[in-house]
Order: structure tokens, then sequence, then C-alpha cells
């Protein structure tokens, strides 16, 4: 494997990693109704490689509520 095919699939894997690492972050940030199922769901759906992180971008970042920490 030559080093012009190696930084091709880095720029292509990179953008990926991060919107599912951005989107797991998110998950983790937010309070979803129910009894946990929401979010455990949430965690499962933001791992699906390379659409995951669309797919709770586009339905599931509206449904979380972001946690109020007490002042």
């Amino acid at each position: 494997m030559n080093v012009l095919v190696f930084l091709l699939i880095i720029l292509i894997v990179l953008p990926f990693f991060l919107l599912t690492v951005w989107a797991l972050v998110d998950v983790a940030a937010k309070q979803f109704p129910g009894q946990g199922r929401e979010k455990a769901a949430w965690w499962l759906v933001a791992t699906i490689p390379f659409i995951g992180w669309m797919i709770y971008l586009v339905t599931g970042r509206r449904r979380g509520k972001k946690k109020l920490h007490p002042a």
C-alpha cells in the first residue's frame, strides 16, 4: 500500500469517525424520554458505520433535551 492510498483512506474515514464520536457525545449529553431505552437505542444507531451519525442528526438530535446543571 503506498502513501497516497493510505492518505486517501484516512481522508475518507476520519470525517465519518469524528462525526460518529460527535453523535455519541451528543447522545451522552442529552436526556431522552423513557427509562433510558431510547437513549440506549440512539447509542446503537449512532454507532452504525458511516450512516449512524446522519440518522441521529436528522431524527434523534431534536428528540433529546440538554441536561440542566443545577446552579
